[in-house]
């Protein structure tokens, strides 16, 4: 896919800092997150208190190991797959006719609208770019030659 390492640093910059923005914004709130969870009105609220406590951290390590380097095909796997998770749900909710912010990054969250759906597609290229491209220049851990 691509192959410029400084491309691709770039990439994992952004879309790591914005999951752990997002993820922050809801550990800090957890109990808003849960009722934007709630809003959805696919889960009851327990299942909902559950996500706000979990979910936030998973994208906030997910966000620091893309950026470090640290398992960063997996780190871009899990947000690719949050990504496609995300954006479905936002499109079950406005064919569902509901008017209810994302959630997104806690009390600066908006409306979960069709550019919503426009926004996290456009984050999940980069992180698919990510996920499929070759090499890991600027990583914490790299992996060992074998040669003397």
């Amino acid at each position: 896919m691509l192959q410029n390492k400084y491309i691709l640093l770039v990439f994992r910059l952004i879309v790591g800092g914005v999951f752990i923005w997002a993820g922050v914004s809801k550990i800090v709130d957890p109990l808003s997150f849960a009722q934007d969870v709630r809003s959805y009105q696919l889960v009851g609220q327990t299942l909902s208190f559950l996500t706000a406590l979990f979910l936030p951290w998973v994208e906030l390590i997910a966000g620091v190991w893309l950026i470090a380097g640290i398992y960063p095909r997996a780190s871009a796997m899990l947000i690719s797959c949050l990504l496609a998770f995300f954006i479905i749900l936002v499109a079950i909710t406005i064919a569902r006719g509901l008017n209810v912010e994302c959630g997104c990054f806690g009390t600066f969250s908006r409306r979960a609208d069709i550019w919503l759906i426009v926004e996290d597609s456009i984050w999940l290229i980069l992180s698919l770019i990510l996920l499929f491209s070759p090499g890991n220049d600027f990583g914490l851990l790299k992996k060992q030659s074998n040669n003397p």
